[in-house]
């Protein structure tokens, strides 16, 4: 029997006022899209804004639909984006976050296994890490270098992009 132990990295800030200006407007980008979230059911409105590298930041929010699950998380709905118009121009970072009128939240909200799966392979396509900021509303501030801080056993099968 061989025992492995895995460790699970970040730094937390206070506050988005401690992060530097790129990491911090990045944060500010993500609010800014939660107005476009639509969370008719849950009332709990997620943003997300990437980062590329040439400087341009992609916006986008959760999208519920009432045949549940045909709803999308902001995460996927930013990658999903990325993927099909900007792929040739790799992921810097991404920050989320997220509101709701019915709770105060205390801490930053993580992405589903769902959605770090989805990271995780834009991580593999553009063959880099991404900075990934959790950022809670008038709270802390979570930054992860790389999605396998989060997801330590992500789903790859190589096999299967090989051509039969």
């Amino acid at each position: 029997m061989t025992e492995h132990e895995i460790k699970i990295a970040f730094k937390e800030f206070d506050s988005v006022e401690e992060l530097n200006d790129e990491d911090h407007n990045l944060c500010r980008e993500a609010v800014k899209a939660l107005a476009s979230s639509h969370s008719p059911y849950s009332k709990f409105r997620v943003g997300a804004a990437l980062l590329l590298k040439s400087g341009k930041v992609l916006h986008a929010s959760n999208q519920e639909n009432v045949a549940y699950p045909s709803g999308l998380c902001a995460e996927r709905v930013a990658l999903f984006h990325w993927g099909t118009s900007h792929a040739d121009d790799p992921i810097i970072s991404m920050a989320v976050t997220a509101k709701t009128d019915d709770f105060q939240l205390l801490k930053p909200v993580t992405s589903c296994g769902a959605c770090l799966q989805v990271m995780a392979e834009c991580e593999k396509r553009q063959n880099s890490p991404f900075k990934m900021l959790l950022y809670c509303i008038d709270g802390p501030v979570w930054v992860i270098d790389g999605v396998h801080s989060l997801m330590p056993f992500m789903f790859f099968e190589e096999r299967l992009s090989q051509v039969i």
